[in-house]
C-alpha cells in the first residue's frame, strides 16, 4: 500500500494583511506613523537645503526595503548621518524647524541625557515603556537622529560602559530630583571630557595604522554609533556610500547604496518576518491632539 504525502504551502501574510492587523488607516498606530513621517519630511527638507546627507536606518530601513514604508507594527523612526553632518544639522535645526516641531538634545532639554537627538512633535504627547522620558521637557511623537562615527567597535563598547551607570541610576531612582543631578554629571563628564579625549587620541593613532600592524588591528575604524550610544553594530562605508533613494510611504528618501548587504550584516535575514505574536512596542501611552 502506497502512502500519500500531502504538502501544504503556507502563504505568508502580505502587506495588506499586515496593515489590516497592525496599523489600519485611522488606527492610533497609523496616525502616529503618519506624524513621524511628517517630522521626517521636514528634516529631509532642511537636510536637502543645507546639503546634509543622511539615510534611513534600522527598522525604518527594513520597512523601506521590505514594505516600501513603515514596518506595520513599528512605532519609531530612525535616521543616521556621519557625526560631522550631525553637528551641522544640530546648528541649523533650532532656527529652521516649524513651530510645531522641537529639537531635543542635551542643549535644548536640561534633563535629556541621550547622546543622539530627537525631533519632537508638539501636537502630541507620548510616554515610553522604559520611563526614561519622565522629566524631559518635550514628550511628543518623535524621530531619532543618530550620529555615526568611525572608530573601533571595542572602543565604542567601552564608551557604552562609561555611561551605563547613568541609565541604572535613572531606572532605579526613588528621588528623581537627586538622580537627575547624578545622571547629568555622568553625561557631562563623558560628553565634555572623556569622549573628546578619546577622539583626539584616535586622531593621533589613526595615521599609525598605515605603518604598524598592531595599531591596524586595534584601531581599524568602522562606522558605528556615536560614542555613548548603546548600539554598536558596525556599518561599512562601501555599503552606505554613495547614498541612493528608495520609496518610503510614497516618498523617495535616502538609503544606503547597498541596503541589502548593509541590513544583512546587522540583522541577518531581515526579509523574514518575526514571530508576530511576540512583538513589543516602545510606546506606553500616546495622545494625538490634532
Amino acid at each position: 500500500m502506497q502512502s500519500v504525502v500531502f504538502f501544504v504551502i503556507l502563504h505568508p501574510m502580505n502587506d495588506s494583511d499586515l496593515r489590516q492587523r497592525f496599523n489600519p488607516d485611522g488606527s492610533l498606530l497609523r496616525r502616529q506613523q503618519m506624524r513621524m513621517l511628517e517630522i521626517l519630511l521636514e528634516v529631509d527638507r532642511i537636510c536637502k537645503q543645507h546639503d546634509i546627507p543622511y539615510w534611513l536606518s534600522s527598522g525604518t530601513l527594513i520597512g523601506a526595503m521590505r514594505h516600501d514604508g513603515f514596518i506595520p507594527w513599528d512605532d519609531d523612526l530612525d535616521i543616521e548621518m556621519l557625526r560631522s553632518d550631525y553637528l551641522r544639522l544640530m546648528k541649523v535645526l533650532p532656527s529652521e524647524l516649524p513651530v510645531w516641531l522641537a529639537l531635543q538634545n542635551d542643549e535644548t532639554d536640561p534633563n535629556y541625557f541621550y547622546f543622539y537627538a530627537k525631533v519632537r512633535d508638539r501636537r502630541s504627547r507620548m510616554l515610553e515603556q522604559n520611563g526614561y522620558d519622565r522629566l524631559w521637557k518635550e514628550q511628543g511623537i518623535y524621530i531619532d537622529i543618530f550620529p555615526m562615527e568611525q572608530h573601533p567597535v571595542w572602543l565604542h563598547k567601552l564608551t557604552e560602559k562609561t555611561v551605563g551607570h547613568m541609565y541604572k541610576v535613572w531606572r532605579t531612582s526613588t528621588n528623581d530630583a537627586k538622580a537627575i543631578k547624578t545622571v547629568r554629571r555622568i553625561f557631562d563628564f563623558n560628553n565634555r571630557l572623556l569622549f573628546p579625549c578619546l577622539r583626539g587620541l584616535l586622531g593621533i593613532l589613526s595615521p599609525l595604522t598605515l605603518h604598524f600592524s598592531l595599531f591596524t588591528s586595534l584601531f581599524s575604524p568602522l562606522i558605528t554609533s556615536g560614542m555613548g550610544i548603546p548600539f554598536h553594530n558596525p556599518r561599512y562605508a562601501k555599503e552606505i556610500f554613495p547614498l541612493t533613494t528608495h520609496v518610503f510611504e510614497g516618498h523617495q528618501l535616502p538609503v544606503p547604496h547597498d541596503a541589502d548587504a548593509h541590513l544583512r550584516h546587522i540583522f541577518g535575514d531581515y526579509m523574514q518576518l518575526p514571530d508576530l505574536d511576540k512583538l513589543k512596542l516602545h510606546v506606553g501611552q500616546i495622545e494625538i491632539y490634532e
